[in-house]
């Protein structure tokens, strides 16, 4: 599926379009529309810890979410070899509005977020 990308993913702030692909129920990926060869490796980060944070009004604004509003969230993995050491940033989390087709990144505060951090290894949530 395609979504237009309202404000920016940091540090890919020309991307306007990105087509999301589901691997399977922990993995999928994210491909600029535009410049198929940036890619990123996304993870629902449900299936790995219990994720909740307040949605930043800015971002609720930017993708039009309201408390009736079909929200995905997705965190970005950085992969490693062997992918258990892969590390998955969960202060910058993906928000996609599966209503409008819309996404944006959020960044949270990591004084009111303690126990989410930018680099947490796969590995650290095997059970």
């Amino acid at each position: 599926m395609s979504y237009e990308v309202k404000g920016h993913i940091l540090g890919f702030e020309n991307m306007t379009h990105v087509d999301l692909i589901e691997v399977d129920d922990l993995f999928s990926t994210m491909i600029d529309s535009n410049n198929k060869d940036i890619s990123f490796t996304i993870v629902n980060p449900y299936k790995l810890r219990e994720y909740s944070f307040d949605l930043p009004s800015d971002v609720k604004v930017l993708l039009d979410i309201d408390k009736d509003s079909n929200v995905h969230v997705y965190n970005i993995v950085m992969i490693q070899k062997p992918l258990e050491n892969s590390t998955i940033n969960f202060l910058a989390p993906l928000i996609v509005n599966l209503d409008n087709n819309t996404i944006a990144q959020a960044v949270l505060k990591q004084k009111r977020h303690p126990n989410f951090g930018y680099n947490e290894t796969i590995i650290s949530f095997k059970k």
